[in-house]
C-alpha cells in the first residue's frame, strides 16, 4: 500500500489540536519534530544517550508529520485537514507558519519512519513509557511501566501536558479512588490512574478513533478490569461523583465545563487540568476557582501549565 505523508510546520501550542485533527482524518501515526528535543537530556535507563539529528528539526516552531493511505478521496481529506487547522485560529490558537506539504511514502518506510523518535522514557518518579517493540527491564521494583504503540495512539505519552497530568496523579491518587478521564485520547492517563491503585476509571472521549485507541492500549496494559472507555461529550450525562477528574484538553474547553467538573467531584476531591498555554493560565485559573475549587499546585513544563485543584 502507498501512503501519503502530510507535513505541517506549526507551533508547540497547536500540537495537540492538530494531532487530533489528523487522527480524526484517519492518520495512522503522528511524528512531532520539536527543536527543543535537541537540548533535552535524552539519557535512558541504561545510561545511553539518544543521538538526534539536528537536520531533522526546524529552526523554529515544530513540524508534525502524519500518514494517510493514498485513496481517491485523499485530496478532499487534505483540504478538510487544512480547513480544520485554519479554524483553530478562531479559538485564539497560534498556528504559526501553517505550511502544509504532501509527499508519497512506501509502507515499509512509513512503518519505521517514526520509531527513531520513540524510546523508553522515564517521565516521572514512578512511570516509564515504553514502546511495545522494546524489551525493557524495570530498573527498580516500584517502577511502573506503560506500554504504548504510537501507531495506534494519540501520541507517545511524553508530551509535557501528559507528563504533568501523570505527575499530578502520582501526588493525589489513593488506593480505591474513582477517576474520570475526560478527553482520554490514547488512554494513557486512565492507565496511569489504574496502575496507581484507582479502583474504577471512566475514560471518555468524543472521538471514536480515540475510544478505539484507548481500548487497545488499556488491554495492552492489562487494566481493562478497572478502566471502561466510552464515547461521550465531556461530562454530559454523567451521574454520581468521583474522587478525581483529570482532563488534558484545550484551555477553552476546560473553561467551558468547570461547573460540570465541580458537580462530578466529591467534596475534598481533585480536578487535574492540563493542556493550558501560558497566555491562558489566569483565565483557566479564575474559571476553576469560580466553580468552587482551590488551586493547590501549579505545574509548569516548557510553555505549558497544569493545575491541581481541590474541591471544597
Amino acid at each position: 500500500m502507498k501512503w501519503s505523508e502530510i507535513m505541517i510546520h506549526t507551533t508547540n501550542e497547536a500540537i495537540e489540536p492538530i494531532s487530533n485533527i489528523l487522527h480524526e482524518a484517519g492518520a495512522s501515526g503522528v511524528v512531532i519534530e520539536d527543536p527543543f528535543d535537541l537540548i533535552k537530556e535524552r539519557e535512558d535507563q541504561f545510561g545511553e544517550i539518544y543521538q538526534l539529528n539536528p537536520d531533522d528539526y526546524p529552526e523554529e516552531g515544530v513540524i508534525i508529520k502524519a500518514y494517510l493511505p493514498v485513496t481517491s478521496f485523499l485530496g478532499e481529506t487534505v483540504e478538510e485537514i487544512k480547513q480544520s487547522i485554519n479554524n483553530l485560529a478562531l479559538f485564539n490558537i497560534d498556528i504559526g507558519h501553517n505550511h502544509v506539504t504532501i509527499s508519497e511514502i512506501h509502507e515499509e518506510e512509513w512503518a519505521t519512519a517514526w520509531k527513531k523518535y520513540y524510546n523508553p522514557v522515564k517521565i516521572s518518579e514512578k512511570f516509564t513509557i515504553v514502546p511495545t517493540w522494546e524489551n525493557y527491564e524495570p530498573v527498580s521494583s516500584d517502577e511502573l511501566i506503560i506500554e504504548l504503540d504510537p501507531g495506534m495512539a494519540f501520541g507517545t505519552g511524553t508530551h509535557p501536558t501528559t507528563v504533568m497530568c501523570i505527575q499530578a496523579l502520582e501526588r493525589i491518587i489513593k488506593e480505591c479512588d474513582t477517576v474520570i478521564d475526560v478527553g482520554t485520547g490514547s488512554g494513557v492517563l486512565s492507565i496511569a490512574a489504574a496502575l496507581l491503585g484507582a479502583s474504577k476509571v471512566t475514560a471518555l472521549d468524543l472521538d471514536e478513533v480515540a475510544v478505539q485507541s484507548a481500548k487497545l492500549n488499556i488491554k495492552l496494559n492489562k487494566v481493562q478490569n478497572k478502566v471502561s472507555v466510552s464515547k461521550n461529550d465531556l461530562l454530559h450525562g454523567m451521574d454520581g461523583q468521583v474522587d478525581v477528574v483529570v482532563s488534558n484538553i484545550l484551555a477553552e474547553v476546560i473553561m467551558s465545563f468547570t461547573d460540570d467538573v465541580a458537580k462530578a467531584v466529591k467534596s475534598g476531591g481533585y480536578f487535574i487540568a492540563s493542556g493550558i498555554i501560558q497566555q491562558k493560565k489566569n483565565q483557566v485559573k479564575e474559571a476553576i476557582i469560580a466553580s468552587g475549587f482551590t488551586i493547590e499546585e501549579t505545574l509548569v513544563m516548557e510553555d505549558w501549565i497544569a493545575f491541581i485543584a481541590k474541591r471544597g
